[in-house]
């Protein structure tokens, strides 16, 4: 996808931002306003190298996420008003967050997904995904309900996250 003069880069919101920590809301326009909403998101997310963009990390309460997977930004997922309706197993993967940059961990989920959403418009689907696809289901997900990664981890770890998640944000304010 190239870069068009209409599409804007967002700015990420930090971990610190309360509006990551609430749940949001259906979403129920789906007119130009969302639309360029979402073409933002999916500029936002590739040019911060990430495979998924939830609403609230560019500090919007409405249950929007956009994911794409692959490596050639062929599959772009929009995921309006998305739930998980199944899952089964368990998979442990390394994961990272656009809102607490520099910091991996590994996190055990749910190894297949089915979830149920509306594209960008307004249109019901469901979809099924393992391996990367579930991770990225269930991440963006979790954020659109207050949830982030690192509640998953022990407090000790948490608490080393914060800090190399500051110390990282501040070297990016500095450049």
């Amino acid at each position: 996808m190239g870069r068009t003069s209409n599409m804007t880069i967002l700015k990420l919101v930090p971990e610190s931002n309360p509006v990551l920590r609430e749940p949001t809301s259906l979403v129920t326009d789906f007119g130009d306003s969302l639309q360029t909403i979402i073409d933002d998101m999916f500029e936002t997310m590739y040019e911060v190298h990430g495979a998924g963009l939830a609403a609230t990390q560019i500090g919007l309460d409405i249950r929007l996420a956009v994911i794409d997977v692959t490596s050639d930004q062929s599959q772009q997922l929009v995921l309006v008003n998305p739930e998980i309706i199944d899952t089964s197993g368990t998979q442990k993967m390394e994961m990272g967050c656009l809102s607490l940059p520099g910091y991996w961990a590994a996190i055990e989920r749910s190894a297949w997904v089915k979830i149920r959403a509306q594209d960008r418009h307004g249109e019901f689907y469901e979809m099924e995904g393992e391996g990367i696809l579930s991770e990225a289901f269930q991440h963006e997900i979790d954020h659109l309900d207050g949830v982030l990664f690192i509640d998953k981890l022990s407090g000790l770890k948490q608490k080393m996250v914060r800090q190399r998640a500051k110390k990282a944000l501040k070297k990016h304010a500095q450049k």
